[in-house]
């Protein structure tokens, strides 16, 4: 990945995945580039809010969950092919919430507005490394002067596309505070001479 800081974004704007570059006929392939170390800034984002279940933390009915969300979605016409991106946090060791952007109101689905910076950063590793990767990143955030207030992962590929493509590519999407304007940032550590 690169460590270049990617060029803003217009709001509620995410980086475009291409559609038709799906090979395995499920989730297209994702590539990192646009992704890592990119600033979003949402105002008043629709999304779908849903939950699943999970197994310490293991999602039990994700697949259920996902397909169902997803044909409501399409068939309100809410769906933006280029930008299929899915926020995922654990709740607790027994749920899971995830938030799938949409372009347009969904009957029957729980909707949601997300306002807020967020800043990103692009893994290839294994699932049950998110965790670690996020303690990581937040870490980073604050040396860089951000303080981490939400923690996300967009989930680029089902586990079966993963494996398909080579990759398991996770985007971390931290929330940071907005600083007022001449408010300093957080505090970094004065080192000793």
């Amino acid at each position: 990945m690169g460590t270049a800081l990617q060029a803003d974004l217009p709001t509620n704007a995410t980086p475009a995945i291409d559609p038709l570059d799906n090979t395995t006929g499920c989730c297209p392939r994702f590539h990192p580039e646009g992704w890592d170390r990119q600033h979003l800034h949402f105002d008043d984002k629709r999304f779908v809010r849903a939950t699943t279940r999970s197994d310490n933390p293991v999602p039990q009915d994700m697949a259920e969950v996902f397909g169902r969300v997803f044909e409501a979605i399409e068939d309100a016409g809410a769906y933006d092919p280029p930008h299929p991106f899915v926020l995922s946090r654990d709740l607790s060791p027994e749920q899971g919430e995830h938030l799938f952007a949409v372009e347009g109101e969904v009957p029957g689905e729980e909707m949601v507005t997300v306002s807020g910076h967020f800043r990103t950063r692009v893994f290839d590793a294994p699932y049950d490394k998110a965790p670690v990767l996020l303690e990581g990143f937040a870490h980073e955030l604050e040396e860089e002067g951000d303080e981490a207030i939400e923690q996300w992962i967009f989930y680029t590929t089902c586990p079966g596309c993963a494996e398909a493509y080579g990759h398991n590519y996770m985007v971390l999407v931290e929330k940071v505070r907005e600083h007022e304007p001449g408010e300093p940032s957080v505090a970094k550590p004065v080192m000793g001479l």
